[in-house]
This record gives structure tokens, C-alpha cells and sequence, in this order.
């Protein structure tokens, strides 16, 4: 990714010796980077853009010869150093920027820390750059049963900006119609064809209106064909996109925002048993992504007894369960361990025993919660996930 560096600099100091620190203070970062120099014409053009205040005495320059090239709804990175009240200077930008209502922060202290803190943000404008790419869509309509789970689609665009499209499950149901009778696998599972079927059927629609996001009405595939979404949605997610079900919308913009800034897929389920005391939530679905877990066997999905779910089984470590509202006005992110992969007969077939670090994280599901539906991420993403939507309200 770009970097591109913007300077601002009082004529009061010594020239040299201020381009002298630049060159010392940037063969430090570990970084390549665009040198603009006093030039902003090019701002915004680049994935991270810095302002290094190098002197101080800058902050009326700044104001006057700056502001014009500025975005309100970008944040603005100030790079200070250690000398030539750089820092005093940034601090006072920053200030006039935040009262200008523009988010900002100054980078200042080690080369690692500025380093590390530069990585976290090429990351969150990666982020925001997949997310302005999404093309997302619910398949259906959210289940009946999902009477708090549908997106503000006005919202959505405005803050991740992405549009939700609505496509009708009849277009599905035609692509399955119009393929050809898979043939019976042999592995015990008389559901698996057209389980396949079903996959293919739902891949088309995916290609034929460029999505890479979707959540689907599934249940209404068990009366229209006989059989379940579950393999389809696995192996889609397995794929690089984004498959919902249920056609839970905040559930499937929580899986892209997840895999926007993690590059990872997530696992939609739902506590089935919560432990206040120890902290532990039972979380359970059939429809875990198979570039998830270690192995995965093949059952019937769980609510109907026909069609194809999914029990799997991830490696035990950390994670992060996530949900963000179909408004965006809330979310919950909290870090916990997986220990313990269950096969319960009265449950959907994955499970998933999620031990927070936060005990009181449990209280959530109890008091305050978003939806029944949430997403498990492997690894520690809590501290990301909150940067980005804090950043993006």
C-alpha cells in the first residue's frame, strides 16, 4: 500500500538541518514512502497520507495554506518528533482540527511505536477500501423469526459505504432447476447431492450479480427443495464470500466487516447455553466455514433432520465474537478462548464452548443483547474492530 508523506515546516529554521533530521528521523520507519514535500495538490490520492510537522511555529501556516485540502470525514495523521516543538505544534493542529469536527492523531514516539501504529492504520484503510468495494445483497428476506435483525440500508451506505440489495430466493430456486442431478456420493449422506446442487445454484446468482456478500432466506429451501444451505454457505465462505443465513443482515455485516479487516471468514451461530459464573458462552450453528476448522463431518441439519449441516471442528485458541447492529449505532467485540469443540445431539451441529476473558462479558447476551446471531473470528481482533467502527460513526 501507499504512504504518502506531506511537510510543514517554519521558515524560521535552519533548511538543511531540518531536511537533514527528515531523511534520519524516515530511514528509521519501516516504511517506503512518498516524499511530498509542501506540495498537498495530491492529497487524499494515496492509501495513508502523514503530515510531519517538523518545527513548530506551523499552526497558523497549517490553518491557512492546509485547511482547503483537507477531508471532513478523513481522518488527519500528524507525524510530530522529538525536536523542534514538533510536538507542541501538532498538539495545537490537532486541537483546531477537532473543534473543525475532523478526527486526527499524532504520531509520536519510538521507530517501533510509529512503525507498529503506521501498520495498524494501513490496515484500517484497507479495511475501509474493501468495505467501499462490497457488493452485498439479502437473498429473500430475513427470517420471520428475525424480528430485530434487518440493516438500515441509508446508514449503511453513509458510514460503510456499501448499498444492500434485495434479490428475490425464486432466482435461486430457478438455478437449481436448470442444473443437471448430481450424482450420489457414497459417503452415507443421500442429501449431499443436492446439497452440491444447491451450492452451485447459489454460486450463480453470486457471480451473475457480482456480489461478494450475501445472507439468504434458507429455511424456505427446505419446502421449496428438499434440502438445506449449509454446505453451500460453508464452502462459499471457504471461497472468500461472505455467506449469511437465515438472511440475517446485521449477522452478514458483521461478516464483512470482519473479513474486511481481518481477511478471515467467520461463524455464524448462536448461544445455546451461557455460564455466568465461569464466563462461558455454547455457541452453535451448521454452517461453519470449512477454511475454519481442522476436519468436519457431514449430519443432517438440525432443526429439520433432512439436508446437509455441517459439525466441525476448529482449533481450540483464541477468538473474537462480534456483532455490530443492523444501524451501526452499537456493537459488541470481546476476546475469549475456544475451549472445546462439542457434539451434542440437541444442538446445531457445530459447537463451540467460548470462554471470555471477560467474565461480565456474558451479562451482554443476558441484558443487552444484539440479535441471536453472532460472529466467532479466530484470534484477537477486539482493539481493531473497535478502532474501525469508532472511526466510522
Amino acid at each position: 500500500m501507499s504512504i504518502a508523506v506531506y511537510t510543514i515546516t517554519s521558515p524560521l529554521h535552519d533548511k538543511q538541518a531540518i531536511e537533514t533530521y527528515t531523511k534520519d528521523f524516515f530511514s528509521h520507519l519501516d516504511f517506503d514512502f512518498d516524499y511530498k514535500g509542501e506540495d498537498f495538490s495530491s492529497w487524499g490520492h494515496t492509501d495513508l497520507d502523514l503530515i510531519f510537522v517538523r518545527t513548530g511555529g506551523t499552526e497558523n501556516l497549517f490553518k491557512q495554506r492546509y485547511m482547503d485540502v483537507l477531508d471532513a470525514n478523513k481522518s488527519v495523521y500528524l507525524l510530530a518528533s522529538y525536536s523542534s516543538n514538533s510536538l507542541a505544534a501538532s498538539m495545537e493542529i490537532l486541537s483546531w482540527l477537532r473543534q473543525k469536527g475532523i478526527r486526527g492523531e499524532i504520531l509520536h514516539g519510538t521507530h517501533q511505536y510509529i512503525s507498529s501504529r503506521i501498520s495498524q492504520l494501513l490496515q484500517l484503510e484497507a479495511a475501509r477500501k474493501s468495505l467501499r468495494n462490497t457488493r452485498a445483497a439479502i437473498i429473500g428476506r430475513p427470517s420471520d423469526w428475525l424480528i430485530a435483525s434487518d440493516a438500515d440500508r441509508e446508514t449503511v451506505q453513509a458510514r460503510l459505504g456499501f448499498d444492500i440489495d434485495y434479490i428475490p430466493i425464486e432466482e435461486v430456486e430457478s438455478q437449481y432447476n436448470s442444473l443437471p442431478d448430481e450424482v450420489t456420493g457414497g459417503n452415507g449422506n443421500d442429501y449431499l447431492p443436492g446439497a452440491n446442487k444447491i451450492y452451485k445454484a447459489i454460486k450463480a446468482v453470486v457471480g451473475e450479480h457480482k456480489l461478494n456478500a450475501f445472507t439468504i432466506r434458507c429455511f424456505d429451501l427446505l419446502s421449496s427443495l428438499r434440502n438445506t444451505g449449509c454446505m453451500a454457505l460453508a464452502k462459499l465462505n471457504a471461497e472468500g464470500i461472505v455467506a449469511g443465513c437465515e438472511g440475517d443482515a446485521p449477522a452478514m455485516l458483521s461478516m464483512v466487516i470482519a473479513r474486511s479487516l481481518t481477511g478471515k471468514s467467520g461463524f455464524q451461530a448462536n448461544p445455546a447455553r451461557i455460564d455466568v459464573e465461569k464466563g462461558e458462552v455454547l455457541f452453535a450453528h451448521c454452517t461453519i466455514p470449512l477454511n475454519m476448522v481442522e476436519r468436519y463431518e457431514l449430519y443432517t441439519h438440525f432443526e429439520s433432520g433432512i439436508g446437509v449441516g455441517i459439525r466441525g471442528f476448529m482449533k481450540k485458541g483464541p477468538v473474537t465474537v462480534f456483532k455490530v447492529s443492523g444501524d451501526l449505532d452499537r456493537f459488541f467485540a470481546e476476546e475469549g478462548e475456544l475451549v472445546e469443540n462439542g457434539s451434542a445431539p440437541n444442538l446445531c451441529r457445530t459447537q463451540q464452548l467460548i470462554r471470555f476473558k471477560r467474565k461480565e462479558a456474558t451479562e451482554y447476551f443476558l441484558k443487552n443483547p444484539i440479535g441471536n446471531h453472532h460472529i466467532i473470528i479466530q484470534g484477537c481482533w477486539k482493539d481493531q474492530i473497535t478502532e474501525l467502527l469508532n472511526s466510522q460513526a
